[in-house]
């Protein structure tokens, strides 16, 4: 299992939340910044040859996407953090309905107190 941290005080709107994801798994330049890119993305991250991500998982593996200060970010960012959920679930839906794995988790953290 690989897990990403994402640190979502950097996400303040749908601009920088595509900028946060693609800094961090290296989308390429043809990324094209909105939902569906980022699911068929996503979908490829035990498929190197892709390249679609420069982060990769070993098939059967799952990649955890950490989300960091959570309860910041769905105040500020409610329809990013929705987009996060549902997004990763499609993905994992796709795959097993094209009789692959699942390959996202989602885990949160609160900001510190």
């Amino acid at each position: 299992m690989k897990i990403i941290k994402i640190d979502t005080r950097k996400i303040i709107d749908w601009e920088t939340f595509h900028d946060v994801f693609k800094e961090i798994f290296g989308f390429p330049d043809f990324y094209g910044r909105n939902m569906d890119a980022w699911i068929d993305c996503m979908a490829s991250l035990d498929a190197p040859e892709d390249e679609m991500t420069k982060v990769n998982i070993d098939k059967n593996e799952t990649l955890v996407l950490h989300l960091g200060y959570i309860d910041e970010f769905v105040k500020r960012c409610p329809e990013q953090y929705a987009a996060i959920v549902e997004c990763s679930a499609f993905v994992n839906y796709r795959r097993i309905e094209r009789g692959g794995n699942p390959v996202l988790t989602v885990s949160f953290y609160k900001s510190p107190n």
